[in-house]
């Protein structure tokens, strides 16, 4: 497969990594971007499959609660163009979008689109999307939702940049006290900031932990630094990069963003203790705008100077 310029230059986008080692990876993996960010990890060179989620669109990400805080969703609707993301007109309708999917028992934002849309029963959902592209003049699209209930406790959101991230935090307790609605936010903004990817160590999947192990071990082995050492001195050095890289994947063993001398379930130990009962974190969603789309790469000074033309 010919490597393009343009692949080279989405994959030093993704990992940061140097021009010449981008195309190296992209022939050594025919081309495949997922299998050239990893081929970069095992030769550590990139540093983390972090950054392979990096924004790729525009619109926003919002959160709608039920009045008693027990439901909520998390809703993606994208646009062409982050200035249409701004426009009230345009999150005027996100927010209406949220609405009826929080009330609705469709599975996807595919379902979605074939309900009766609820602020005119004439039209399906649809149909409505159709009329909101024909009056701000870009393609929109209701990419995805996700939905959340409490049985006890409370759901809290967290908006961050203006919808650039979004966060619903599940939390569980038997007594609905006020603290939760503060440490629900506090939980929140760690994860829109330290994007875990579990909750708990056991949460974490035997073929993802071995698939990190392996990455690790390959990074050992191939560095010079660890030619002389014995396998069993090897094995320690991954065994304690993978329990440090966990402690970065997993939210409760990350350090807390508001006080690096705790964890995040030390704090959350500690606002039990006020409640005078045990919390949770019994899942979370994160969603942030544009992950994993294709980004048009367009010069907006060019399209200007041609309008004016």
């Amino acid at each position: 497969m010919a490597i393009t310029a343009a692949m080279v230059k989405e994959l030093r986008e993704m990992t940061n990594v140097g021009m010449l080692d981008c195309k190296k990876a992209l022939q050594e993996t025919n081309g495949d971007m997922e299998k050239a960010v990893e081929y970069l990890r095992e030769k550590g060179l990139a540093a983390s499959q972090k950054k392979a989620g990096r924004v790729a669109a525009e619109g926003v990400v919002t959160i709608k609660l039920s009045d008693d805080s027990k439901k909520g969703v998390v809703l993606e609707v994208n646009s062409e163009t982050d200035f249409v993301a701004k426009n009230p007109v345009f999150l005027e309708y996100v927010d209406q979008v949220a609405a009826q999917a929080l009330e609705s028992n469709a599975a996807d934002a595919a379902a979605l689109l074939t309900e009766q849309w609820k602020e005119d029963p004439s039209l399906t959902v649809a149909d409505a999307l159709s009329q909101k592209v024909a009056v701000i003049g870009e393609n929109l699209q209701i990419r995805r939702f996700a939905k959340e209930s409490a049985q006890t406790g409370r759901l809290v959101g967290y908006i961050h940049g203006g919808g650039r991230i979004a966060v619903l935090v599940n939390l569980a307790c038997e007594k609905d006290a006020p603290e939760l609605e503060e440490l629900g936010k506090n939980v929140a903004m760690q994860i829109a900031a330290m994007n875990p990817k579990f909750i708990t160590v056991d949460d974490v999947p035997a073929e993802f932990m071995e698939h990190e192990k392996e990455i690790l071990t390959k990074q050992a082995k191939e560095d010079p630094k660890n030619a002389s050492k014995p396998e069993n001195i090897i094995e320690k050095m991954i065994t304690g990069r993978l329990h440090k890289e966990m402690k970065e994947y997993c939210l409760l063993e990350q350090p807390y963003v508001k006080d690096g001398d705790m964890s995040v379930k030390q704090y959350i130990d500690s606002v039990a203790k006020v409640i005078g009962a045990p919390v949770t974190v019994k899942s979370f969603v994160r969603y942030e705008t544009g992950e994993g789309l294709e980004k048009k790469n367009e010069n907006f000074a060019d399209e200007v100077a041609k309008a004016m033309q």
